[in-house]
């Protein structure tokens, strides 16, 4: 039994290797990607529409509703970065049913890229809303002594969320694993139908945790209004 799908290798030249992760990785983010071409390129404005755009105006107006209730006044302006990586996760636990496959979420090298995705698009988010000085301010509140403290909460939430996802999706497949050699009939069904919602569960956790980073970092700080004088 392996622990990481980084252990299983197709090719190798020299220090060049090609492992389970990066090509279903790759593999996955081409499905996603001819799969959202084909869904979109007859979208209609019509009362009748396709199963496939009802299901995709289904989920997108979802997700939107999701980033709204987070906090983020402009919910389309997020949509494309926080679907992707809730398409990505949810797709990838999905996949679990190819037999053959090996979800690369299961790799701590692929929940750092992730990871570290929520890492650059929190402050591009800040300082597009903000503005850049602005959004460095934020560091020094409530006073400058916070600085260190601040940053090393930056680093620590995106290692977070890297160990926390690598974790949940590789102890799933272990459990799988385990079960198939011990009883390879009805527990493994069991556990992959189970294995498939804790995948739904850990792309939304994923998605609502980054855009609840954004919405930390895009907050703008608006001055309390004065209370009335006396007897006005």
């Amino acid at each position: 039994m392996h622990l990481s799908p980084d252990e299983t290798l197709f090719w190798q030249y020299g220090f060049i290797k090609l492992n389970a992760t990066i090509a279903f990785t790759w593999a996955l983010m081409f499905v996603l990607a001819v799969g959202s071409k084909l869904i979109t390129r007859k979208l209609s404005t019509e009362l009748t529409r396709s199963r496939w755009q009802n299901l995709l105006e289904i989920l997108v107006t979802g997700i939107e509703r999701q980033i709204a209730e987070v906090g983020l006044p402009q919910p389309r302006q997020y949509l494309g970065f926080l679907g992707t990586l809730f398409l990505f996760v949810a797709a990838a636990a999905l996949a679990t049913v190819i037999p053959g496959y090996e979800p690369p979420t299961g790799s701590l090298s692929t929940t750092t890229a992730l990871a570290l995705c929520v890492l650059v698009a929190v402050p591009a988010f800040g300082i597009a809303d903000q503005g850049l000085g602005g959004y460095l301010q934020s560091y020094l509140e409530p006073t400058f002594m916070m600085l260190p403290f601040n940053l090393i909460s930056e680093v620590s939430r995106t290692l977070a969320l890297a160990v926390r996802l690598f974790g949940n999706m590789m102890s799933g497949a272990m459990i799988i694993a385990i079960l198939l050699t011990i009883t390879p009939f009805l527990f493994p069904i069991l556990m992959t139908a189970l294995g498939l919602l804790t995948g739904m569960v850990q792309a939304y956790i994923f998605s609502i945790l980054a855009a609840v980073y954004i919405a930390a970092a895009t907050r703008t700080h608006k001055p309390a209004p004065l209370a009335p004088a006396p007897g006005t």
